[in-house]
């Protein structure tokens, strides 16, 4: 079953003459159909945790697997190929064409599979719809509200039919109705797909959302959210 394993995880930074652990000593385990969230105060190593789950930054002690494959040992190009075949990734940038039509958009990470356009069009049409854009997918993000954008960079992420779902701060950018039909929507997609995915946000309204709660703080993982960081996220 695929799942997604951290154990004892580190990662330092350099700064002023001294090393910085990001990341310290992180053990994480997230299952098939499990949505975790990630809270914690800027600066608390969250984003450097996402990138290391994704193979883009390797970890400078301990371990990530995913699927029984340590995937904090791959090259460059085998990180690469990992997060084409396998991984879904949700920001709150939307990271999205302004000229291209949503279906242009949600099929683009296609096109490095070898798939044609149409071959990606045909693909990435589902997920479209899934996410209530069928109608919509002649549109380009400039004729778009922010939530239909956001819409739009969940279909591309999962138009590759990812096994991992990954998102940072997917609603940072929304209002709190948005907010709570975005969230509800990838955990809907996580259950409904046996996707592990992991959610680093600022979100109190996320809790109601995943089935477990983190905070990292100061690069150490606790169980649960810390209830000091709720005044932060309402700013």
């Amino acid at each position: 079953m695929t799942t997604l394993e951290l154990h004892n995880v580190v990662k330092r930074y350099q700064g002023a003459g001294e090393a910085i652990s990001a990341v310290d000593g992180v053990s994480l385990r997230i299952g098939p159909g499990e949505f975790v969230a990630l809270y914690g105060p800027s600066g608390s190593g969250k984003t450097t945790l996402l990138s290391m789950a994704a193979a883009i930054m390797r970890p400078d002690d301990g371990e990530v697997c995913f699927d029984g494959r340590r995937v904090s040992d791959l090259s460059e190009s085998e990180s690469a190929r990992y997060r084409r075949e396998n991984v879904g990734m949700v920001s709150q940038s939307f990271n999205l064409l302004g000229g291209a039509t949503a279906l242009d958009n949600a099929s683009l990470k296609l096109l490095p599979l070898g798939l044609t356009f149409r071959q990606a069009h045909r693909k990435a049409l589902p997920w479209l719809e899934r996410v209530g854009l069928g109608a919509r997918a002649k549109h380009t993000p400039g004729e778009m509200s922010m939530g239909e954008r956001q819409r739009v960079a969940i279909a591309k992420a999962l138009a590759n039919t990812p096994r991992l779902l990954l998102a940072d701060e997917p609603t940072g950018n929304l209002d709190s109705q948005r907010s709570r039909e975005i969230l509800g929507m990838l955990a809907e997609i996580s259950h409904e797909h046996k996707l592990p995915a992991l959610l680093v946000t600022h979100d109190p309204q996320a809790t109601a959302f995943v089935d477990r709660t983190y905070t990292l703080r100061d690069g150490r993982l606790s169980n649960g959210l810390d209830v000091e960081l709720l005044p932060t996220v309402h700013q």
